[in-house]
């Protein structure tokens, strides 16, 4: 009841701000990217597109499904035919779980007649999928400084391996901007948003509070990259999560490749040159999400603070928060010269944790109702798209493991001999 209440007071307040907003300003998004929830229920989207972010309000009224173990195959495709399209025009940005209903929010990018259009589609715990109705909603919008130029673009390459194919040239066609969002962290009354911002000096942290007042703080970061064994300000911040390490609020930050830095929220100033403090390096890959959740052994023992992350290329990694307490910094000055693989002996560097099973390609993936992850990933054997909601204990599918337990002559109890 105090959510709900405390929600009420949040959105009035925003409309009380943000009234021209509101009022005069048509709904103009282009591109629905990263997703972010606050405690109540407001649905934050980013626009890569326009520079700019979306705050809606939904309503939270809605008590929450009943959370059980569950697969919509084919996900993918589910939504291509809500959206009138095949699976093969649909690209699936972010999903984020409302805190309240435990409804699944899924941003996507539509491609049908020759234009792209983003779309929001909402999956309820009785696996119903909907569009949602974006301009239907109250809304804020807050547009960001110092935007990258569009008409910069990145630079193709074959990673050492060979001449340059056509699907590494195709980089040269994505403009920087694409970058500018990519991950947000709503945090006691504030938005901390990671992406690129100008052209030089490209890793930036945003700082903006809401209700939107036109104001934001924006910080360069600079961070000691050990895999890459050199200093980076171009590659932005993936994934992130803020906690409390050694007495302070600190964010902490995945990059490509794939170390973790920590980043005092004292140190978020506008025009701030940051050093963020790298204390590990747990392989090369690129994070998507960072999840800060319990993580509970179904064998007992006390529920530990701990980050659940994903990564395009590796096995989620779980990484248990007290190994950040008191962390060595590392600079160039700890490792000898030159770029480290993972079969380097050195990789992976620091408190990292350990890799968690997951059978096929985990993607994007939140945490719903506190004790499960909800994931959109790639089965292993079909290739199937798939969004799954499993125990946070044990967050994989075992459908394509065929193990001694699967066996007819497997007895489960542990004193049998024969």
């Amino acid at each position: 009841m105090r959510k709900r209440t405390k929600f009420s007071v949040t959105l009035a307040t925003a409309l009380a701000v943000g009234t021209a907003a509101l009022a005069e300003t048509d709904l103009d998004i282009k591109f629905a990217g990263a997703l972010e929830f606050s405690e109540d229920g407001t649905l934050f989207v980013g626009d890569n597109l326009n520079g700019a972010i979306y705050a809606f309000g939904l309503s939270s009224d809605a008590p929450g499904g009943q959370i059980a173990p569950s697969t919509i195959a084919n996900i993918d495709t589910k939504i291509g035919e809500l959206l009138g399209v095949g699976p093969a025009a649909i690209q699936i940005n972010d999903i984020a779980a409302h805190p309240v209903s435990n409804e699944v929010y899924i941003s996507v990018t539509r491609i049908g007649n020759l234009v792209s259009q983003p779309a929001i589609v909402v999956v309820s715990q009785d696996q119903r999928i909907r569009l949602l109705d974006l301009g239907a909603l109250d809304f804020q919008k807050q547009a960001l400084n110092e935007f990258p130029d569009g008409e910069i673009t990145f630079n193709g390459r074959s990673g050492g391996m060979g001449p340059a194919m056509p699907r590494d040239t195709a980089k040269t066609a994505v403009p920087l901007s694409t970058l500018a969002i990519m991950d947000m962290e709503y945090y006691e009354g504030e938005l901390f948003v990671a992406g690129v911002a100008t052209d030089n000096f490209l890793s930036s942290l945003r700082r903006i509070s809401y209700p939107f007042d036109d104001t934001q703080s924006i910080a360069n970061v600079e961070m000691y990259h050990i895999a890459h064994d050199q200093y980076e300000s171009r590659a932005p911040i993936r994934a992130m999560s803020i906690q409390e390490i050694d007495g302070e609020p600190q964010l902490i930050a995945a990059y490509t490749c794939s170390p973790i830095v920590l980043v005092p929220l004292s140190d978020i100033k506008d025009g701030a040159k940051i050093s963020a403090r790298t204390i590990m390096d747990y392989g090369n890959g690129q994070p998507l999400d960072m999840i800060a959740y319990n993580h509970q052994s179904p064998f007992g023992g006390e529920a530990e603070p701990s980050l659940f992350v994903t990564s395009n290329a590796r096995s989620p990694q779980l990484i248990p928060i007290s190994g950040l307490q008191n962390a060595q910094v590392v600079t160039h000055e700890d490792f000898g010269r030159g770029p480290k693989l993972d079969d380097n002996p050195l990789m992976p560097y620091g408190p990292v944790g350990k890799g968690v099973m997951f059978e096929g390609v985990p993607l994007h993936m939140d945490l719903v109702g506190g004790g499960f992850f909800v994931s959109v990933n790639r089965d292993a054997y079909t290739g199937s798209l798939n969004l799954d909601t499993n125990p946070a204990w044990f967050p994989s599918r075992i459908h394509n493991l065929l193990a001694e337990f699967d066996f007819p002559q497997y007895q489960p109890d542990p004193s049998r001999t024969e």
